[in-house]
């Protein structure tokens, strides 16, 4: 049981390495240079909301340290805007930029391709749900783990 739960942990990390390589490739053809990878699935993932940087990681959104970051940079390459709360100056709230939108579409768009073509690669609907489900336990698992260290 111990090897295959880390050979699942390995293979974990590696697709989502060769996912983030196809958005990497998929940003490259269209010729988009100023957005990492990891920046356009946070861009994705905010889609059509407006929310707070905290909210991007408490949405799990992104799981990474440098939020910040990444957000600044979007910010500084105009895919996302950022305006203060009219109730609390202190709090800044993101969504996307006209050129955020657009990204979004296309990555949408790459999307539904993949998705069209798991047929090929022998992947079914209900492998996927099941992968899904066997992914969320861990997910729970891990975080058990995690509020079980911390307490």
């Amino acid at each position: 049981m111990r090897q295959a739960y880390y050979e699942a942990v390995l293979l974990i990390e590696r697709v989502h390495r060769h996912f983030l390589e196809v958005v990497k490739a998929d940003l490259d053809r269209a010729g988009i240079q100023d957005i990492n990878n990891v920046q356009a699935l946070i861009l994705y993932n905010i889609g059509v909301d407006e929310m707070t940087v905290g909210e991007l990681t408490a949405r799990g959104y992104y799981l990474g340290s440098n939020v910040s970051y990444n957000v600044k940079k979007m910010v500084e390459n105009q895919y996302l805007v950022q305006e203060r709360s009219p109730h609390d100056r202190r709090s800044v709230r993101i969504k996307l930029s006209p050129k955020g939108l657009a990204l979004h579409k296309s990555i949408n768009e790459s999307l539904e391709r993949q998705s069209n073509s798991l047929a090929n690669a022998k992947i079914t609907p209900e492998e996927l749900t099941q992968a899904g489900e066997v992914l969320r336990k861990l997910e729970r698992f891990w975080t058990g783990m995690i509020n079980y260290a911390g307490g």
